[in-house]
């Protein structure tokens, strides 16, 4: 498949990050990952890592800047001036704080592009992969179909070829039966009796035509049925 089809496809689709999806993941037990997925995986989970450790990071140094602001309010309102020391200290672990905020969030900022590209490349290859084992799949369905096929025809004239050979030895053990009597199996050193199997093959015939007399009265009556 072209490479600019499956790109038109990836841009119109809402797309997974793929290493957060089970099915995904699951595709890789039927085909082989490519040495490039593998390192484009490892390079996603090293961005989505440090994404989740920046906005981890990012609450906590709010909550510590929030606190220092509290503690500005409280010394200001006890009037002590022996607290202005205590005051410029937190005002300067704010402004620690700002700083590593505002540098965290610009590498926020960068990293949900960084994250969709490298997604974006691992679907793409993965498309190709599943094109590719799809269609080779089909070849072997179509080649086990023909096969399939071919053995149910060679299966029908076997049993076919089977009966016919079971009626034929009915039929001389028949005879055989009337000339020596009883001990005909013993003189034949037969391992099972062919009229029995006869009788059984007679009897499979029997149900055979009255299941397809009974599907053509029921086909009949509903044909009846649906002209009315």
């Amino acid at each position: 498949m072209a490479e600019d089809k499956l790109t038109k496809a990836l841009n119109k689709a809402k797309i997974p990050i793929v290493t957060l999806d089970n099915k995904w993941h699951k595709i890789f037990s039927m085909v082989e990952k490519t040495p490039d997925i593998k390192e484009k995986e490892a390079e996603l989970n090293d961005y989505l890592r440090r994404q989740g450790k920046l906005n981890t990071e990012s609450k906590d140094i709010k909550k510590i800047k929030k606190k220092l602001m509290d503690e500005i309010v409280n010394l200001m309102d006890d009037g002590d001036p022996s607290s202005e020391k205590k005051v410029e200290e937190n005002k300067r672990l704010i402004e620690d704080c700002n700083q590593k905020l505002d540098a965290y969030q610009e590498e926020l900022m960068d990293l949900p592009a960084m994250i969709n590209e490298v997604n974006k490349d691992i679907m793409l290859e993965t498309m190709g992969l599943c094109y590719e084992a799809m269609h080779e799949n089909e070849n072997i369905i179509e080649e086990l179909g023909e096969w399939v096929k071919n053995i149910r025809i060679e299966l029908k004239k076997n049993v076919v070829k089977k009966q016919e050979k079971e009626i034929q030895n009915a039929v001389m053990y028949s005879y055989m039966h009337d000339v020596f009597g009883a001990d005909a199996m013993d003189i034949f050193d037969m391992k099972y009796n062919p009229m029995e199997k006869m009788i059984q093959l007679k009897a499979v015939k029997d149900a055979q035509n009255q299941k397809e007399a009974s599907d053509k009265g029921e086909k009949a009556e509903g044909s009846a049925e649906g002209n009315k």
